[in-house]
């Protein structure tokens, strides 16, 4: 299961990968850079990659795998009689997961959004671990005003409600946009400058749940006898954090930091259905749960968007989750040399 959950990931990251790598393809124009156009819309090796799914674009809803629209109109033929039919699509059998509202292909939305929730649960967490890491040990190990001074600290930053502080992060950074749009060659970059800051408020206000645990754990594995007699040795604190302190408490790093970043994905689907998270020009799970939102309620109902980001999200975080636990087991020092 930890191998077939590796893989999974591995596609994920894959996926990931080619949608970071932005150009814009050459028009026309002489041989030198200066003299040469550039088409204004800015594609990604995978855009490259799914081509089709890109360019088959229908008219509106389409089914999964149908040949026809979703919703009746009203067609006339040559004898001017008018009549209520599904109209056949423009490329019939080919939307694997069906159209959105605007005729784009969900699962070409699907993979699209791949990259926004590696980069928000990635960089958030790699945001947020030297923050909880360092002050979580430091606290536990040294103790006295060292922990009381973390302790305040973490206990401010607590009291505060992060969604308001997020969301005043984001509006803040909006009204900047507004403001000063000429600092922003494309949307994409715009889009990306958006996410880069929520990332950095989640991370730097996420870290107080697993500084909480390294806290206590130190305090736990500073009394016993192997790190008191490094002490009585003379060992410096840094030698006794990294040889005794750390290992005992890396399988604590590792659940909390797949935790979290599980359920950073799953925040972003939430900030953005509330409108204060990704950008909205951004392809996102979130922004499709929010689409997804009003086709729910429409009769006849679109389910396909909807399922299609739970599938998506579900199989990111539930292979995330297996392949942290067979790593947690391999480093837990207590469980080595143990047969499974």
């Amino acid at each position: 299961m930890a191998m077939s959950a590796g893989v999974v990931l591995l596609c994920y990251l894959f996926v990931g990968l080619l949608d970071s790598f932005h150009f814009r393809l050459k028009l026309h124009g002489g041989e030198k850079k200066e003299s040469a156009e550039y088409a204004p819309e800015v594609l990604s090796a995978l855009d490259m990659l799914i081509k089709p799914l890109r360019i088959q674009v229908e008219k509106t809803y389409s089914a999964p795998l149908a040949k026809v629209g979703y919703t009746k109109e009203t067609v006339e033929d040559s004898t001017g009689t008018k009549s209520r039919i599904y109209p056949p699509l423009l490329y019939e059998g080919s939307h694997l997961l069906g159209t959105d509202k605007v005729g784009q292909d969900v699962l070409y939305l699907s993979l699209k959004a791949i990259r926004t929730g590696l980069i928000v649960g990635t960089l958030t967490t790699l945001i947020m671990l030297p923050f909880a890491v360092l002050l979580g040990i430091s606290a536990g190990y040294f103790k006295g005003w060292v922990d009381d001074l973390i302790q305040y600290l973490y206990t401010t930053l607590s009291s505060v409600p992060g969604v308001l502080l997020i969301a005043a992060t984001v509006l803040i950074l909006q009204v900047y946009m507004d403001t000063h749009a000429d600092d922003f060659k494309s949307s994409v970059e715009r889009a990306d400058v958006r996410l880069f800051f929520l990332c950095l408020i989640l991370g730097t206000t996420g870290w107080i749940g697993l500084c909480r645990l390294l806290r206590g754990e130190t305090l736990k594995i500073s009394t016993l006898e192997y790190v008191q007699a490094a002490r009585a040795l003379g060992v410096s604190h840094g030698k006794i954090i990294m040889r005794h302190i750390l290992p005992n408490v890396m399988h604590i790093i590792l659940i909390s930091a797949v935790l979290d970043f599980s359920g950073l994905v799953l925040a972003e689907a939430v900030l953005s259905y509330v409108g204060i998270g990704v950008d909205p020009s951004m392809i996102s799970w979130g922004n499709m749960i929010n689409s997804a939102r009003l086709e729910m309620a429409r009769e006849p109902i679109v389910w396909w968007s909807l399922a299609s980001a739970f599938v998506m999200m579900f199989g990111l975080v539930l292979s995330a989750n297996i392949f942290s636990d067979a790593v947690r087991d391999a480093l837990d020092p207590r469980l080595r040399g143990k047969s499974s």
